[in-house]
Order: structure tokens, then C-alpha cells, then sequence
């Protein structure tokens, strides 16, 4: 039975939360701050963490920041609006597995909860990591070449440095498939027989990372109670990708630009170095020299070829293809039978700008063929925000309404007028205005306090 830890200030959408989920089989401790999300993780195990995106005293990837500076490894979902979907998967990269928007599904969110686990229990532990190693046999893609004129430049580039053993850097915004292209330069290298070694260098504290990195020997700092390999052993003969490298610590940038120098790493506490015979992709959604964070040497040394990987919005000619696929994929998964989408669903696809790109018309699908039984997916499937953007593009959702007034449904960024429109129409009751937004008195004086409502 898995525990999930339930992060979220709204006590009442905690209680429907937590209600739902232990129904469901899961043990479930909630928690309605950072401070005690964080201290609840130094006192208890957990498989899953659920964190609300925006909470009283932070947000949620403060927590996350804590778990990945203890060197665990736990699987978080974020739940957070619609408007904050481009925070979302831009945190996705900081080693969210996933994110879902309210007002929250049912079984959207099971879906969710029991991936974010078997992903857990298939991927290797590893310390404050994500670390998998590939198969080599292309059984892994998780998307279509496509036929586009950008698709094809981007094909030429992989079957172009693919057979050399050139340093590549992958440049892409969050969600364009970088694993997937470094995926496919490894499977048409001569090294296509070896190990493909992935880390995901966004969930790698500081101090672990030279460790999961290089390994380290049995007492060599708190913790070290083996010797351990590191992933340039692991993927010897074969590819290492370093997915965000950008978020290494300048320290470990040091030893890693030795490394690809002298073919040397040196494990920590170590005495002596070893050689190694690794190809290095690398990866980034960021400026990395603007950045002012990553050594320029180092830079030079992994972008000896650049791959950049157009987003979504510059391949509208592939964009059929891709849902397609992730209707089909979806289908298998979910055992539905979608056999097209509806034209109001072409129609909201064509217009949306896709900031979260092949990552989130992947989950979008997958949430509309769950809520399809029939052969053609509709909009209402979709997101309701998602719908409401696209046909009132000067306002990013439907504005709050005391005659509706459920607080649940509603983003933060309309929170403040509904709570003063409620009040006013309770004639400042509290409890009352409390009742018709759906959440509990207290949630209520914290809000107010919050928005410095008198």
C-alpha cells in the first residue's frame, strides 16, 4: 500500500482529496503548508507527494527542493490552475513526474497517482536521481518522427552525428522529446550495443551529484555506507545523457569538463582515477552561457555538434501525426476505443499555443480518451479552461460569479474578487460566505488574510 503525502492549504479540497484517495487503498497524511509538508517528509516514508503549486507560506517546489536536498528521490505530482501550466512544466524539469490542473478530475487524478508509482517501482533508485537505463532496441520512443520540413532537418542532424563519437548538446523548450533525440542518436551509433545511461541532472542536489556522477567509496562523507558505482562506469562503452545540465553545481562542472578532457573520473574519496569510454549528450532548455551559471570551457566541450529541437508551435505540419499516436498509445493504455477527435477538438488544438508542448498533448489526449466511452473524443473532455482560452483569447478564464460560487473552481487569480463579492453578498457573515464558497472558516479568515481582505 503506497503512502502519499497531500500538500494542500484549502482544507476542504484536502478532505475530498484525502477521502477520495483512501477509498482508493492508499494510505494518505495531509499537510497544509511547506513547513509541515517538509517536516512530515523528516519523519515519515512516502511513495508519492501531492503539492498544491501555490501554498500560504511558498509554493510547492519548495518542498521539493527539500526532498531533493535530503538525496531522496520521491515521485511529486502539482497540482496547480490552468494559467500556471507553464510554471508547471517548467518545475517538471526540477523532478516533478507530473502535473494536473483544477478543478481536479477523479480519475484523471488516479491515472495520475498509479503512473507516478509503477514509474517509481520501473526506474533504478538512485540517490537524489532519476537514473534509467535504456533499452537499445527503439522500444522505448515515445514519439513519431513526423514529415514536416523542420521534422526533417531534425532527422538529418541525428542520422548525421549519430555514427561520429562528437559531444552533442540538445537545445529545446520543456516537453519537445530531447531524451528522445539523444534516444535516437544512441540507437544509430556504433555504440548501439552498449548502455544509453540517463540523469536527470534537475533532481541532483549538490552534494550527491559527484557521486551519482562518478560514484564514491565506502566512508567517504555521511551516508556512504558502500562503495558505490557512478553513472560513467555504468554507461561505459555506451551514452551518458545529462538531461538539464545546466542545473550542475559549478563544482561538479569542474570535474566533469576533467572528465571529458582526460577520459578520467575520479570517485569521491577516492585516491586513485579511472578511465572511461562514454559519449556524452547533453541537454538544455536554457540560454546556458547567458545564463552566467555554466562554465564557457565546459560549454565548448559538450557542443562540439548542437541539435535544437523546434517546439510544437513550429511543427504544425506533424501535428496530426502526434495525435494520432498519443491516441492510439492512450487507447492501449486505458482500454478505450477513440477512434477520431471532434472538429470543435481540431479546432481548439489548432489554436492553442502548446507551452508545455509534445509533454502536455500527450497528457491532454490521454485525459480525453479516460473521459471518452464513446469512438469520438469532444471538447468537453477537455480542460474547461483550456476550452474558454481559446474562445475568449482576452481573458484566460471565466471570470468568478457569486451566483457560482464554489471556491474549488476557481484560480487564484480570481480568488480575491470572489471572496469580496461573496462577502458582500453575505453581508460579511462569515460563516455564511464560508458555506457558499464551499471551503471551511478558517480556510476563509486565512484567504482574506492572505489578500488582505478586512
Amino acid at each position: 500500500m503506497a503512502n502519499i503525502l497531500l500538500v494542500e492549504d484549502d482544507t476542504t479540497f484536502a478532505a475530498i482529496l484525502e477521502n477520495f484517495l483512501r477509498k482508493k487503498g492508499f494510505d494518505v497524511a495531509v499537510t497544509y503548508s511547506v513547513k509541515s509538508g517538509i517536516e512530515a517528509l523528516k519523519n515519515h516514508t512516502f511513495h508519492l507527494i501531492l503539492l498544491d503549486y501555490r501554498l500560504g507560506d511558498g509554493i510547492g517546489l519548495d518542498v521539493m527542493d527539500a526532498v531533493r536536498a535530503e538525496g531522496k528521490m520521491i515521485p511529486s505530482i502539482i497540482m496547480t490552475s490552468f494559467n500556471d501550466v507553464r510554471t508547471a512544466v517548467k518545475a517538471m524539469r526540477q523532478g516533478v513526474f507530473d502535473y494536473i490542473t483544477k478543478p481536479v478530475n477523479p480519475d484523471e487524478l488516479l491515472m495520475v497517482v498509479n503512473e507516478a508509482l509503477e514509474g517509481k517501482s520501473a526506474e533504478r533508485e538512485g540517490a537524489g536521481s532519476r537514473v534509467r537505463a535504456k533499452d537499445t532496441t527503439g522500444a522505448d520512443r515515445e514519439f513519431v518522427e513526423g514529415t514536416s520540413a523542420a521534422a526533417r532537418k531534425l532527422h538529418e542532424y541525428i542520422a548525421l552525428v549519430a555514427p561520429t563519437d562528437m559531444s552533442v548538446l540538445i537545445r529545446g523548450e520543456s516537453g519537445t522529446g530531447k531524451e528522445y533525440v539523444a534516444h535516437s542518436i544512441h540507437r544509430m551509433s556504433k555504440r548501439a550495443d552498449k548502455p544509453f545511461v540517463s540523469i536527470d541532472c534537475g533532481t541532483l542536489s549538490k552534494e550527491l551529484a559527484s557521486s551519482e556522477l562518478f560514484g564514491h567509496i565506502k566512508g567517504s562523507f555521511t551516508g556512504a555506507l558502500n562503495d558505490k558505482t557512478g553513472q560513467f562506469i555504468e554507461a561505459s562503452g555506451g551514452t551518458l545523457f545529462l538531461d538539464e545540465i545546466g542545473n550542475l553545481s559549478y563544482d561538479v562542472q569542474v570535474k566533469l569538463l576533467r572528465a571529458l578532457q582526460e577520459k578520467m573520473i575520479q570517485p569521491v574519496g577516492a585516491n586513485k582515477t579511472i578511465s572511461v569510454d562514454v559519449r556524452v549528450i547533453a541537454a538544455t532548455n536554457e540560454d546556458l552561457l547567458g545564463s552566467g551559471k555554466f562554465r564557457e570551457d565546459l560549454y565548448h566541450r559538450i557542443n562540439e555538434f548542437e541539435i535544437i529541437v523546434p517546439s510544437l508551435r513550429d511543427r504544425r505540419g506533424d501535428f496530426q501525426q502526434f495525435a494520432d499516436f498519443f491516441v492510439q498509445k492512450a487507447n492501449e493504455e486505458l482500454g478505450r476505443n477513440v477512434e477520431r477527435l471532434s472538429d470543435d477538438v481540431k479546432e481548439i488544438f489548432k489554436a492553442y499555443d502548446w507551452p508545455g508542448n509534445l509533454r502536455e498533448l500527450k497528457n491532454v489526449i490521454k485525459r480525453m480518451v479516460l473521459l471518452s466511452p464513446g469512438p469520438v473524443a469532444e471538447a468537453s473532455a477537455l480542460p474547461e479552461e483550456m476550452v474558454f482560452a481559446i474562445k475568449n483569447p482576452d481573458n484566460a478564464e471565466p471570470a468568478p460569479s457569486a451566483d457560482n460560487p464554489d471556491l474549488r473552481l476557481h484560480s487564484e487569480a480570481h480568488e480575491r474578487k470572489l471572496i469580496l463579492d461573496v462577502l458582500q453578498k453575505a453581508k460579511y457573515n462569515k460563516s455564511k460566505a464560508a458555506q457558499m464558497l464551499n471551503i471551511d472558516r478558517k480556510t476563509l479568515y486565512n484567504k482574506m488574510e492572505k489578500y488582505g481582505i478586512e
